[in-house]
């Protein structure tokens, strides 16, 4: 399977029921199935409320742009201020959790995997790395600029990504300019 790219700004939106928010779908694997294995979003959160649980999944959630969320449990289970951006911050889908926002409106990169099907490692990397051979993966450029090299060579700017499924034959990411950051998710099978 080839690599798919997408540009935030084209990313389908869908805002929350509740009003306090949206998310851009960057994708959810396998294509098409109700039941996913994974998926990768990009939230915008705009007012306090409650966070949707998602049963049998892992999450794990960067924040990209503004104050930061504080995430709470009413059990006491967590407790957790997301307030330092490209930090991952994982925890159970299913625990209820009540989002406040530490200041204005605040972006943030999601993944989630279903549990014993899936595990998602979540870095930020700077340097050049080859793309895995028959693992799944997304990247997400945070700053400058990278190419990557699959079949043909491509580059990646501010906002734009790509993602693949297991299937990949592997591949290489180098960044084009200093200081550039990309978001890595290697997708595992659990074991």
């Amino acid at each position: 399977m080839s690599l798919t790219f997408f540009d935030y700004a084209s990313l389908p939106v869908s805002r929350w029921r509740n009003g306090g928010g949206e998310t851009r779908e960057i994708a959810c694997w396998p294509v098409g199935s109700d039941d996913f294995g994974w998926r990768a979003s990009i939230a915008t959160i705009e007012q306090n409320g409650p966070f949707s649980t998602f049963p049998e999944v892992e999450r794990s959630i960067t924040l990209l742009a503004g104050d930061g969320v504080r995430l709470y449990s009413a059990e006491g289970q967590i407790d957790h201020e997301l307030a330092q951006p490209l930090r991952p911050f994982s925890f159970p889908g299913d625990i209820p959790l009540e989002a406040t926002l530490l200041g204005g409106v605040s972006q943030d990169f999601n993944i989630m995997t279903r549990r014993g099907c899936w595990r998602a490692d979540v870095s930020i990397i700077s340097d050049a790395q080859l793309l895995p051979v028959s693992r799944a993966g997304v990247v997400y450029v945070i700053c400058g600029d990278w190419q990557i090299q699959y079949e043909e060579s491509r580059r990646l700017s501010h906002q734009q990504g790509c993602w693949w499924s297991p299937a990949m034959r592997g591949g290489q990411l180098r960044p084009l300019a200093e200081n550039s950051q990309l978001m890595w998710v290697n997708l595992l099978p659990a074991v």
